[in-house]
């Protein structure tokens, strides 16, 4: 057909970290172009995003598309009724909180100069908070299938640091394996990553990540 349409309201609706509530743009739609997701807040004073600073090269430009929204941006305050555009740059603190009832801010972004690389986090985001409650085998036995299905590097990785902790060595090394040839920086990741502590004495493991 050449073009898709949705509303914000009939993506998947994802508990994120810090009582946030996300919803995949770029997944949803297919995106490889750029990165693209929305945040949405029930009540007034819920958090739309977690405070965080992007990676250094990462811009992103955040749209209000309906209620209000309040951005806490590099110590200062901005009031951003629908339609305001905030741009932030790389390594720049930001959230945002809902200021009228459900408030709904879409994010767009991308590295400066560097072609975007699809990297799944929002496949992942769904299991995050259990991995952080270390339920590893509960994000073992709810995701695997869809972390699979979506074959995604990052979240195989991720699913793998579960599996080593979770005492399940063979599938940790399979996962990783998949994850590294898909995106070889990985690899580095892994030699220093403590999730794989009680794998480093594994033959597989040491002749995978050496």
């Amino acid at each position: 057909m050449g073009y898709k349409v949705a509303t914000v309201d009939e993506l998947q609706d994802i508990d994120y970290r810090d009582e946030t509530h996300m919803r995949p743009v770029r997944h949803h739609l297919g995106i490889s172009a750029f990165g693209s997701n929305a945040w949405t807040a029930a009540a007034v004073g819920d958090r739309l995003m977690p405070e965080h600073e992007e990676d250094p090269g990462s811009e992103e430009l955040y749209v209000v598309l309906r209620g209000r929204a309040r951005f806490e941006v590099g110590g200062e305050t901005v009031d951003a009724p629908t339609g305001t555009m905030v741009f932030v740059e790389p390594e720049t603190n930001r959230t945002a909180f809902a200021v009228e009832p459900n408030t709904a801010v879409i994010a767009v972004g991308s590295k400066v100069g560097e072609p975007y690389e699809v990297g799944g986090w929002e496949v992942w985001a769904e299991f995050h908070p259990a991995y952080e409650a270390g339920d590893y085998l509960g994000v073992i036995e709810r995701g695997r299938e869809t972390l699979e299905t979506a074959g995604y590097a990052t979240p195989l990785y991720n699913l793998a640091c579960c599996e080593a902790m979770a005492g399940r060595p063979d599938d940790a090394i399979a996962h990783l394996r998949v994850a590294i040839e898909r995106r070889p920086s990985m690899l580095a990741f892994a030699k220093e990553d403590t999730d794989f502590d009680s794998l480093r004495q594994e033959p597989a493991f040491q002749e995978l990540v050496g």
